[in-house]
Protein backbone atom coordinates (compact mmCIF):
# COMPACT_ATOMS: atom_id res chain seq x y z
CA UNK A 1 0.00 0.00 0.00
CA UNK A 2 1.48 3.69 -0.74
CA UNK A 3 0.87 6.06 2.23
CA UNK A 4 0.00 9.39 0.92
CA UNK A 5 0.92 12.15 3.27
CA UNK A 6 0.92 15.59 3.97
CA UNK A 7 4.22 17.65 3.24
CA UNK A 8 3.91 19.58 6.24
CA UNK A 9 3.03 17.65 9.26
CA UNK A 10 3.62 14.50 7.46
CA UNK A 11 0.45 13.02 8.80
CA UNK A 12 -1.73 9.84 7.15
CA UNK A 13 -3.94 11.38 4.23
CA UNK A 14 -5.17 8.28 2.50
CA UNK A 15 -3.66 4.31 1.75
CA UNK A 16 -4.08 3.28 -1.67
CA UNK A 17 -2.86 -0.06 -3.31
CA UNK A 18 0.10 -0.58 -5.51
CA UNK A 19 0.39 -2.36 -8.45
CA UNK A 20 3.38 -4.38 -10.23
CA UNK A 21 3.99 -4.90 -13.85
CA UNK A 22 1.33 -7.51 -14.34
CA UNK A 23 -0.96 -4.77 -13.96
CA UNK A 24 0.96 -2.48 -15.90
CA UNK A 25 0.75 -5.02 -18.81
CA UNK A 26 -2.78 -5.46 -18.56
CA UNK A 27 -3.52 -1.65 -18.86
CA UNK A 28 -1.29 -1.70 -21.78
CA UNK A 29 -3.15 -4.64 -23.29
CA UNK A 30 -6.33 -2.46 -22.72
CA UNK A 31 -5.26 0.32 -23.88
CA UNK A 32 -3.62 -1.18 -26.76
CA UNK A 33 -7.26 -3.10 -27.90
CA UNK A 34 -9.39 0.03 -28.32
CA UNK A 35 -6.90 1.87 -30.14
CA UNK A 36 -6.80 -0.91 -32.73
CA UNK A 37 -10.00 -2.02 -32.94
CA UNK A 38 -11.31 1.57 -35.00
CA UNK A 39 -15.14 0.73 -33.80
CA UNK A 40 -14.11 1.57 -30.13
CA UNK A 41 -12.97 5.13 -31.00
CA UNK A 42 -14.72 8.19 -29.54
CA UNK A 43 -15.74 10.32 -32.35
CA UNK A 44 -15.42 14.43 -31.41
CA UNK A 45 -18.48 15.01 -30.73
CA UNK A 46 -18.83 12.77 -27.94
CA UNK A 47 -15.38 13.86 -26.86
CA UNK A 48 -16.89 17.47 -26.81
CA UNK A 49 -19.39 16.57 -24.42
CA UNK A 50 -17.55 13.96 -21.68
CA UNK A 51 -15.20 16.73 -21.40
CA UNK A 52 -17.99 19.70 -21.12
CA UNK A 53 -19.45 16.99 -18.65
CA UNK A 54 -15.95 16.95 -16.75
CA UNK A 55 -15.79 20.73 -16.50
CA UNK A 56 -18.92 21.02 -15.34
CA UNK A 57 -18.72 18.18 -12.99
CA UNK A 58 -15.41 19.55 -11.55
CA UNK A 59 -17.25 23.45 -11.07
CA UNK A 60 -19.47 21.62 -7.85
CA UNK A 61 -16.42 20.18 -6.53
CA UNK A 62 -13.89 22.97 -6.43
CA UNK A 63 -13.55 23.45 -2.65
CA UNK A 64 -13.15 18.84 -2.29
CA UNK A 65 -10.80 19.38 -5.50
CA UNK A 66 -8.43 22.40 -3.86
CA UNK A 67 -8.13 20.56 -0.58
CA UNK A 68 -7.29 17.45 -1.95
CA UNK A 69 -4.37 19.08 -3.93
CA UNK A 70 -3.26 20.98 -1.20
CA UNK A 71 -3.08 18.42 1.41
CA UNK A 72 -1.18 16.15 -0.79
CA UNK A 73 1.03 18.76 -2.49
CA UNK A 74 2.04 21.27 -0.01
CA UNK A 75 0.53 24.58 -2.20
CA UNK A 76 -1.08 26.92 -0.07
CA UNK A 77 -4.65 26.67 0.01
CA UNK A 78 -4.67 29.40 -2.50
CA UNK A 79 -2.97 28.78 -4.60
CA UNK A 80 -4.36 25.14 -5.11
CA UNK A 81 -7.63 26.83 -5.62
CA UNK A 82 -6.24 28.66 -8.52
CA UNK A 83 -4.89 25.66 -9.55
CA UNK A 84 -8.53 23.81 -9.82
CA UNK A 85 -9.90 26.80 -11.73
CA UNK A 86 -6.74 26.46 -14.08
CA UNK A 87 -7.53 22.98 -14.80
CA UNK A 88 -11.13 23.50 -15.16
CA UNK A 89 -10.68 26.15 -17.63
CA UNK A 90 -7.96 23.49 -19.28
CA UNK A 91 -10.75 20.82 -19.87
CA UNK A 92 -12.86 23.34 -21.41
CA UNK A 93 -9.82 24.72 -23.72
CA UNK A 94 -9.38 21.14 -24.85
CA UNK A 95 -12.99 20.72 -25.40
CA UNK A 96 -12.90 23.83 -27.63
CA UNK A 97 -9.87 22.57 -29.44
CA UNK A 98 -10.90 19.31 -30.88
CA UNK A 99 -12.88 21.48 -33.56
CA UNK A 100 -8.96 22.62 -34.81
CA UNK A 101 -7.53 18.78 -35.16
CA UNK A 102 -8.03 19.08 -39.10
CA UNK A 103 -6.12 19.32 -42.11
CA UNK A 104 -6.05 21.11 -45.14
CA UNK A 105 -6.29 20.60 -48.84
CA UNK A 106 -2.81 20.26 -50.86
CA UNK A 107 -3.36 21.60 -54.32
CA UNK A 108 -2.85 18.94 -57.39
CA UNK A 109 -3.39 19.31 -61.04
CA UNK A 110 0.11 21.59 -61.41
CA UNK A 111 2.09 18.83 -62.88
CA UNK A 112 1.06 16.68 -65.61
CA UNK A 113 1.20 14.04 -63.89
CA UNK A 114 -0.86 15.23 -60.90
CA UNK A 115 -4.11 16.19 -62.92
CA UNK A 116 -7.72 14.28 -62.36
CA UNK A 117 -6.62 13.89 -58.73
CA UNK A 118 -7.72 16.12 -55.54
CA UNK A 119 -5.62 15.90 -52.25
CA UNK A 120 -5.91 16.53 -48.49
CA UNK A 121 -4.13 15.70 -45.50
CA UNK A 122 -6.91 14.43 -42.32
CA UNK A 123 -5.81 14.23 -38.54
CA UNK A 124 -6.02 10.58 -36.41
CA UNK A 125 -5.33 9.90 -32.96
CA UNK A 126 -1.62 8.41 -32.77
CA UNK A 127 -2.52 5.71 -30.51
CA UNK A 128 -1.56 4.86 -26.86
CA UNK A 129 -0.56 7.51 -24.75
CA UNK A 130 1.89 6.86 -21.51
CA UNK A 131 2.17 9.94 -19.54
CA UNK A 132 4.49 10.18 -16.65
CA UNK A 133 3.83 13.43 -13.77
CA UNK A 134 5.03 15.27 -11.32
CA UNK A 135 3.75 16.39 -7.65
CA UNK A 136 4.04 20.14 -8.16
CA UNK A 137 0.29 20.76 -10.14
CA UNK A 138 -1.02 17.47 -8.82
CA UNK A 139 -4.28 18.61 -10.94
CA UNK A 140 -3.75 20.87 -13.88
CA UNK A 141 -0.47 18.74 -14.88
CA UNK A 142 -3.06 15.38 -14.99
CA UNK A 143 -4.74 18.10 -17.40
CA UNK A 144 -1.93 18.57 -19.27
CA UNK A 145 -1.19 14.78 -19.61
CA UNK A 146 -4.71 13.20 -19.35
CA UNK A 147 -7.05 15.35 -20.63
CA UNK A 148 -5.31 16.46 -23.38
CA UNK A 149 -5.35 12.58 -25.08
CA UNK A 150 -8.65 12.24 -23.88
CA UNK A 151 -9.37 15.31 -26.50
CA UNK A 152 -7.29 14.00 -29.07
CA UNK A 153 -8.74 10.49 -29.60
CA UNK A 154 -6.16 8.22 -27.56
CA UNK A 155 -6.20 6.08 -24.71
CA UNK A 156 -3.84 7.06 -21.91
CA UNK A 157 -2.45 5.82 -19.24
CA UNK A 158 -0.79 7.94 -16.22
CA UNK A 159 1.40 7.36 -13.40
CA UNK A 160 1.06 10.33 -11.39
CA UNK A 161 4.17 11.14 -9.04
CA UNK A 162 3.42 8.82 -6.19
CA UNK A 163 3.56 11.66 -3.39
CA UNK A 164 0.53 13.60 -5.52
CA UNK A 165 -1.52 10.47 -6.72
CA UNK A 166 -4.87 11.63 -5.10
CA UNK A 167 -5.92 14.58 -7.43
CA UNK A 168 -4.96 12.69 -10.73
CA UNK A 169 -7.73 9.58 -8.85
CA UNK A 170 -10.20 12.06 -8.37
CA UNK A 171 -9.79 13.39 -12.03
CA UNK A 172 -9.95 9.85 -13.41
CA UNK A 173 -13.45 9.39 -11.55
CA UNK A 174 -14.97 12.87 -12.56
CA UNK A 175 -14.15 11.41 -16.25
CA UNK A 176 -15.92 8.31 -15.52
CA UNK A 177 -18.93 10.00 -14.17
CA UNK A 178 -18.71 12.23 -17.34
CA UNK A 179 -19.27 9.15 -19.30
CA UNK A 180 -15.54 8.00 -20.67
CA UNK A 181 -15.70 4.44 -21.63
CA UNK A 182 -13.74 2.23 -19.49
CA UNK A 183 -10.06 1.86 -20.58
CA UNK A 184 -9.57 4.93 -22.31
CA UNK A 185 -8.24 6.58 -19.14
CA UNK A 186 -5.82 4.26 -16.77
CA UNK A 187 -4.07 5.20 -13.72
CA UNK A 188 -1.00 3.04 -12.67
CA UNK A 189 0.04 3.92 -9.16
CA UNK A 190 3.51 1.40 -9.21
CA UNK A 191 7.34 1.92 -8.41
CA UNK A 192 9.47 2.99 -11.31
CA UNK A 193 10.67 -0.59 -12.55
CA UNK A 194 7.19 -1.40 -13.38
CA UNK A 195 6.24 2.49 -14.94
CA UNK A 196 9.49 1.56 -17.13
CA UNK A 197 7.42 -0.65 -19.05
CA UNK A 198 5.35 2.06 -20.71
CA UNK A 199 8.40 3.17 -21.77
CA UNK A 200 9.61 0.59 -23.48
CA UNK A 201 6.29 -1.40 -24.83
CA UNK A 202 6.01 -0.83 -28.51
CA UNK A 203 2.20 -0.66 -28.36
CA UNK A 204 3.05 2.92 -26.70
CA UNK A 205 2.78 5.43 -29.86
CA UNK A 206 3.10 8.63 -27.00
CA UNK A 207 5.48 9.37 -24.23
CA UNK A 208 4.78 12.55 -22.51
CA UNK A 209 6.89 13.30 -19.16
CA UNK A 210 7.13 16.09 -16.55
CA UNK A 211 9.75 15.48 -14.29
CA UNK A 212 13.76 15.43 -13.85
CA UNK A 213 15.94 15.71 -16.54
CA UNK A 214 18.35 13.01 -15.59
CA UNK A 215 15.15 10.55 -15.48
CA UNK A 216 13.55 11.73 -18.44
CA UNK A 217 16.60 11.72 -21.22
CA UNK A 218 16.70 7.84 -19.30
CA UNK A 219 13.65 7.38 -20.36
CA UNK A 220 14.09 8.81 -23.84
CA UNK A 221 16.84 6.86 -24.62
CA UNK A 222 14.73 3.53 -23.36
CA UNK A 223 10.91 4.25 -25.86
CA UNK A 224 11.04 1.97 -28.36
CA UNK A 225 11.44 3.25 -31.93
CA UNK A 226 9.03 5.19 -33.36
CA UNK A 227 7.55 6.46 -30.30
CA UNK A 228 7.25 9.83 -29.70
CA UNK A 229 7.88 12.07 -26.43
CA UNK A 230 7.80 15.46 -25.23
CA UNK A 231 9.81 15.56 -21.99
CA UNK A 232 9.43 18.65 -19.40
CA UNK A 233 12.25 19.40 -17.35
CA UNK A 234 13.55 22.25 -14.69
CA UNK A 235 15.50 25.29 -15.18
CA UNK A 236 17.50 28.05 -13.74
CA UNK A 237 15.11 30.37 -15.12
CA UNK A 238 16.91 33.87 -15.22
CA UNK A 239 15.54 37.37 -14.86
CA UNK A 240 18.18 40.79 -16.12
CA UNK A 241 16.95 44.25 -14.63
CA UNK A 242 18.14 46.85 -16.28
CA UNK A 243 18.68 50.41 -14.27
CA UNK A 244 15.48 52.09 -15.67
CA UNK A 245 13.11 49.48 -14.58
CA UNK A 246 10.20 50.25 -12.48
CA UNK A 247 10.65 48.84 -9.04
CA UNK A 248 6.65 49.15 -8.63
CA UNK A 249 6.52 46.77 -11.26
CA UNK A 250 9.66 44.36 -10.66
CA UNK A 251 9.87 43.45 -6.79
CA UNK A 252 6.22 42.17 -6.29
CA UNK A 253 6.49 39.92 -9.76
CA UNK A 254 9.86 38.58 -8.67
CA UNK A 255 8.62 38.02 -4.99
CA UNK A 256 5.68 36.22 -6.90
CA UNK A 257 7.63 34.36 -9.22
CA UNK A 258 10.50 33.46 -6.81
CA UNK A 259 8.51 32.01 -3.75
CA UNK A 260 5.45 30.73 -5.57
CA UNK A 261 5.09 27.14 -4.49
CA UNK A 262 8.13 27.47 -2.38
CA UNK A 263 9.62 27.97 -5.41
CA UNK A 264 9.09 24.86 -6.81
CA UNK A 265 8.42 25.46 -9.81
CA UNK A 266 10.52 24.26 -12.97
CA UNK A 267 10.51 28.41 -14.56
CA UNK A 268 10.54 29.64 -10.91
CA UNK A 269 12.71 32.96 -10.27
CA UNK A 270 16.00 31.89 -9.51
CA UNK A 271 19.42 33.80 -10.91
CA UNK A 272 18.71 37.87 -10.94
CA UNK A 273 21.15 39.47 -12.87
CA UNK A 274 20.67 43.26 -11.79
CA UNK A 275 22.66 46.47 -13.26
CA UNK A 276 24.76 47.37 -10.16
CA UNK A 277 23.09 50.87 -10.11
CA UNK A 278 20.14 49.31 -8.41
CA UNK A 279 21.63 46.35 -6.87
CA UNK A 280 21.87 46.67 -3.54
CA UNK A 281 18.39 48.54 -3.30
CA UNK A 282 16.67 45.71 -5.48
CA UNK A 283 18.04 43.22 -3.33
CA UNK A 284 17.51 44.67 0.21
CA UNK A 285 13.51 45.50 -0.83
CA UNK A 286 12.90 42.11 -1.53
CA UNK A 287 14.51 40.41 1.10
CA UNK A 288 12.17 42.94 3.49
CA UNK A 289 8.97 41.52 1.38
CA UNK A 290 9.92 38.19 1.61
CA UNK A 291 11.19 38.04 4.92
CA UNK A 292 7.18 39.38 5.53
CA UNK A 293 5.58 36.24 3.78
CA UNK A 294 3.89 33.67 5.81
CA UNK A 295 5.52 30.46 5.89
CA UNK A 296 3.84 26.94 7.25
CA UNK A 297 0.19 24.55 6.73
CA UNK A 298 -0.82 24.84 3.33
CA UNK A 299 -4.35 24.30 4.49
CA UNK A 300 -4.52 27.75 6.45
CA UNK A 301 -5.53 29.99 3.98
CA UNK A 302 -3.25 32.86 5.17
CA UNK A 303 -0.25 30.72 4.10
CA UNK A 304 1.57 32.17 1.12
CA UNK A 305 4.81 29.53 1.52
CA UNK A 306 4.18 25.71 1.98
CA UNK A 307 6.00 22.98 2.88
CA UNK A 308 9.01 21.81 0.60
CA UNK A 309 7.29 18.07 -0.50
CA UNK A 310 9.77 16.43 1.36
CA UNK A 311 12.12 16.91 4.45
CA UNK A 312 15.02 15.73 2.38
CA UNK A 313 14.44 18.77 0.24
CA UNK A 314 14.70 20.76 3.25
CA UNK A 315 17.97 19.51 3.59
CA UNK A 316 18.72 20.09 0.54
CA UNK A 317 18.27 23.41 0.25
CA UNK A 318 19.57 24.04 3.25
CA UNK A 319 23.04 22.49 2.58
CA UNK A 320 23.58 24.69 -0.94
CA UNK A 321 22.11 27.81 0.72
CA UNK A 322 24.88 27.23 3.58
CA UNK A 323 27.49 26.42 0.78
CA UNK A 324 26.60 29.54 -0.72
CA UNK A 325 27.33 31.49 2.01
CA UNK A 326 30.31 30.41 3.07
CA UNK A 327 31.33 30.53 -0.48
CA UNK A 328 31.11 34.49 0.45
CA UNK A 329 27.42 35.07 -1.00
CA UNK A 330 25.93 37.76 1.66
CA UNK A 331 22.56 36.13 3.40
CA UNK A 332 20.33 39.12 2.96
CA UNK A 333 16.88 37.17 5.15
CA UNK A 334 16.56 33.47 5.24
CA UNK A 335 18.86 30.65 5.21
CA UNK A 336 16.92 28.35 8.01
CA UNK A 337 14.82 25.53 8.01
CA UNK A 338 11.62 26.37 9.72
CA UNK A 339 10.97 22.60 10.84
CA UNK A 340 11.90 19.41 8.90
CA UNK A 341 9.48 20.21 6.06
CA UNK A 342 9.33 24.30 5.84
CA UNK A 343 12.47 26.17 4.79
CA UNK A 344 12.23 30.17 5.10
CA UNK A 345 12.01 32.22 1.84
CA UNK A 346 15.68 32.77 1.37
CA UNK A 347 17.30 35.98 -0.94
CA UNK A 348 21.19 35.99 -1.75
CA UNK A 349 22.96 38.41 -2.77
CA UNK A 350 26.44 37.45 -5.48
CA UNK A 351 26.55 33.91 -4.71
CA UNK A 352 29.58 32.60 -6.64
CA UNK A 353 28.96 30.94 -9.98
CA UNK A 354 30.35 27.75 -9.18
CA UNK A 355 28.10 27.06 -6.24
CA UNK A 356 25.28 24.84 -6.58
CA UNK A 357 23.04 27.72 -6.19
CA UNK A 358 23.85 29.57 -9.18
CA UNK A 359 24.87 26.55 -11.49
CA UNK A 360 21.50 24.04 -10.42
CA UNK A 361 17.74 24.28 -10.24
CA UNK A 362 16.89 25.27 -7.05
CA UNK A 363 13.94 24.40 -6.64
CA UNK A 364 13.43 25.97 -3.07
CA UNK A 365 12.40 28.95 -1.72
CA UNK A 366 15.33 30.85 -2.64
CA UNK A 367 16.24 33.90 -5.09
CA UNK A 368 19.97 34.78 -5.89
CA UNK A 369 20.50 38.12 -6.95
CA UNK A 370 23.87 39.24 -9.16
CA UNK A 371 24.89 42.63 -9.73
CA UNK A 372 25.99 43.65 -13.29
CA UNK A 373 27.79 46.55 -14.92
CA UNK A 374 27.94 44.73 -18.66
CA UNK A 375 24.59 43.64 -19.42
CA UNK A 376 26.17 41.52 -22.53
CA UNK A 377 27.68 39.82 -19.76
CA UNK A 378 25.18 39.12 -17.32
CA UNK A 379 23.61 37.58 -20.39
CA UNK A 380 26.26 35.30 -21.28
CA UNK A 381 26.07 34.03 -17.69
CA UNK A 382 22.61 33.86 -17.74
CA UNK A 383 22.83 31.38 -21.10
CA UNK A 384 26.02 30.00 -19.46
CA UNK A 385 24.21 26.68 -17.94
CA UNK A 386 22.74 23.70 -19.66
CA UNK A 387 19.13 24.40 -19.18
CA UNK A 388 17.04 26.74 -21.13
CA UNK A 389 13.91 27.28 -20.15
CA UNK A 390 11.33 30.51 -19.45
CA UNK A 391 13.69 33.97 -19.13
CA UNK A 392 12.69 37.42 -18.24
CA UNK A 393 14.22 41.48 -18.55
CA UNK A 394 12.35 44.59 -17.03
CA UNK A 395 13.04 47.40 -18.28
CA UNK A 396 11.15 50.86 -19.91
CA UNK A 397 12.73 50.55 -23.22
CA UNK A 398 11.63 48.85 -25.76
CA UNK A 399 15.06 48.44 -27.65
CA UNK A 400 17.17 46.45 -24.22
CA UNK A 401 13.93 44.38 -24.05
CA UNK A 402 14.27 42.85 -27.39
CA UNK A 403 17.91 42.93 -27.68
CA UNK A 404 17.35 40.79 -24.57
CA UNK A 405 14.36 39.06 -25.86
CA UNK A 406 17.12 37.89 -28.97
CA UNK A 407 19.91 37.45 -26.96
CA UNK A 408 18.66 35.21 -23.98
CA UNK A 409 18.33 31.53 -24.46
CA UNK A 410 14.82 30.49 -24.03
CA UNK A 411 12.06 29.22 -25.04
CA UNK A 412 10.17 32.42 -23.80
CA UNK A 413 11.41 35.63 -22.51
CA UNK A 414 8.96 37.83 -20.53
CA UNK A 415 9.24 41.73 -20.79
CA UNK A 416 8.31 43.30 -17.31
CA UNK A 417 6.69 40.04 -16.14
CA UNK A 418 8.65 37.09 -14.08
CA UNK A 419 9.68 33.67 -15.32
CA UNK A 420 6.39 32.09 -14.03
CA UNK A 421 3.85 33.56 -15.88
CA UNK A 422 1.88 30.92 -17.94
CA UNK A 423 -1.73 30.58 -19.36
CA UNK A 424 -2.51 27.09 -20.39
CA UNK A 425 -2.80 27.64 -24.22
CA UNK A 426 0.36 29.29 -24.57
CA UNK A 427 3.43 26.62 -25.88
CA UNK A 428 5.74 25.99 -22.39
CA UNK A 429 8.34 23.71 -22.65
CA UNK A 430 12.01 23.95 -21.97
CA UNK A 431 15.13 23.31 -24.61
CA UNK A 432 18.61 21.95 -24.53
CA UNK A 433 19.13 19.70 -20.95
CA UNK A 434 15.06 21.52 -20.10
CA UNK A 435 13.15 19.44 -22.27
CA UNK A 436 12.21 17.71 -25.94
CA UNK A 437 9.07 19.37 -27.62
CA UNK A 438 6.15 22.00 -26.50
CA UNK A 439 3.35 21.80 -23.83
CA UNK A 440 -0.03 23.97 -23.45
CA UNK A 441 -3.12 21.95 -24.23
CA UNK A 442 -3.83 22.77 -27.76
CA UNK A 443 -0.02 21.99 -28.49
CA UNK A 444 0.10 18.76 -26.86
CA UNK A 445 -3.26 17.57 -28.37
CA UNK A 446 -1.75 18.30 -31.69
CA UNK A 447 1.06 16.15 -31.27
CA UNK A 448 -1.14 13.40 -29.71
CA UNK A 449 -2.41 13.02 -33.68
CA UNK A 450 -0.94 12.32 -36.69
CA UNK A 451 -1.35 13.06 -40.49
CA UNK A 452 -2.98 11.05 -43.00
CA UNK A 453 -2.48 12.42 -46.60
CA UNK A 454 -5.81 11.38 -48.63
CA UNK A 455 -5.46 10.97 -52.40
CA UNK A 456 -8.44 10.67 -54.50
CA UNK A 457 -8.30 10.35 -58.28
CA UNK A 458 -11.11 11.09 -60.45
CA UNK A 459 -11.53 11.61 -64.30
CA UNK A 460 -14.45 14.59 -63.45
CA UNK A 461 -11.25 16.58 -61.78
Amino acid sequence: MLKVTSPYDLSLIKEIPMVGKKEVEEALTKAYSLFVDQSKWIPPHERIAILERTAEIMKTRIEELTKTAANEGGKPYIDSKVEVLRAINGVQIAAEQIAQLKGEQIPLGLTKASVNRIAFTKREPIGVVASISAFNHPLNLIVHQVITAVAAGCPVIIKPALTTPLSCLALIDILKEAGLPDGWCQAIICENDAAELLVTDKRVNYFSFIGSAKVGWYLKSKLAPGTRCALEHGGAAPVIVEKDASLKELLPALLKGGFYHAGQVCVSVQRVFVHKNICNDVANKLADMANKLIVGNQMDEKTEVGPLILPREVDRVEEWVNEAVSAGSKLLCGGKRISNTCYQPTVLLNPPLNVRVSTLEIFGPVVCIYSYSNMDKAIEIANSLGVHFQASVFTKNIDIALDCVNKLNATAVMVNDHTAFRVDWMPFGGRDTSGLGMGGIQYSMHEMTREKLVVIKSNVL
